[in-house]
């Protein structure tokens, strides 16, 4: 089950993932979003799909069960039904990149080649789970220790755009996995949350997690309120996630990010993005 983002933050609904289309649905409505979120669904809903789908499984029992390359074709239309849920989800297509490599060694194994690929599925959706866990929490531990080690503070009065913790990654968060960090060893003075127009991704699911966290200092401001707020009360850091990453280390992210950017180099505010790379 996922937790419908779209009623986020008056209602806490879940909805149960059944199969592929369940996946799919999600995705293209907006229901789960954040990038590594996205592609962990995806493979998690594939794997539902094959391992205990009636319909999937009758359809599966129709093919030659050792016939490698006819239950490749079956899953490989699944995939390319998952990828076309939301165009600008790079996440989805680099997880089904990596399922196509893992499928091609799970077929050449010995044994039943519908269950070594099928087995192989679930257990990659289990590896992205800890993996995206692990690397968040290995980004909110440096990006703590990085944050104090400039200001040269106790303690840190952060500000993030979007959303970028637990409602968008496997359970921790990128940025705002960074401002766990902080809080995790008291060293979070404060959170500020922009609302992230126009979307609204930080009024209705950064607050959301601020309030569920307790995290000190927690407030919600417009996003042309940076300024004044670096201005008058003080800003530490501002940390912001990635929507995509170059090869030479160039970020893109939310709109607003850019207008927060050049706020916070006019303040002399350091500036992070959290992110895998």
């Amino acid at each position: 089950s996922v937790l419908d983002q779209l009623k986020v933050p008056q209602e806490k609904v879940y909805i149960e993932i059944k199969d592929v289309n369940g996946a799919w649905s999600v995705i293209r409505n907006m229901q789960i979003r954040g990038a590594p979120l996205i592609a962990i669904v995806a493979v998690l809903g594939l794997a539902v799909d094959l391992n205990s789908n009636p319909t999937t499984i009758q359809e599966l029992n129709a093919l030659d069960q050792n016939d490698g390359d006819a239950v490749l074709a079956f899953i490989q239309t699944k995939m390319d039904y998952l990828a076309t849920a939301r165009p600008t989800a790079v996440n989805v297509f680099h997880a089904l990149e990596e399922l196509k490599d893992i499928l091609q060694a799970a077929k050449t194994q010995d044994g039943n080649a519908r269950v070594n690929m099928c087995k192989a599925i679930a257990k990659h959706a289990e590896f992205m789970l800890e993996r995206d866990v692990n690397d968040n929490k290995a980004i909110g531990a440096f990006g703590a220790e990085a944050i104090l080690a400039k200001t040269g503070n106790n303690k840190a009065r952060v500000v993030t755009i979007c959303n970028t913790g637990s409602l968008a990654t496997a359970g921790y968060g990128t940025a705002l996995g960074v401002v766990r960090a902080l809080q995790e060893q008291d060293k979070l003075e404060s959170i500020t949350a922009l609302e992230t127009r126009p979307y609204n991704q930080g009024s209705r699911l950064t607050a959301f997690e601020i309030m569920e966290e307790n995290m000190p200092g927690g407030q919600l401001i417009c996003d042309s309120m940076a300024a004044s707020l670096m201005r008058t009360k003080g800003v530490d850091a501002c940390v912001v996630g990635a929507d995509r990453v170059c090869a030479n280390g160039d970020t893109a992210n939310k709109i607003g990010t850019y207008n927060l950017s050049l706020v916070a180099a006019a303040h002399g505010v350091p500036f992070y993005v959290a992110s895998p790379f």
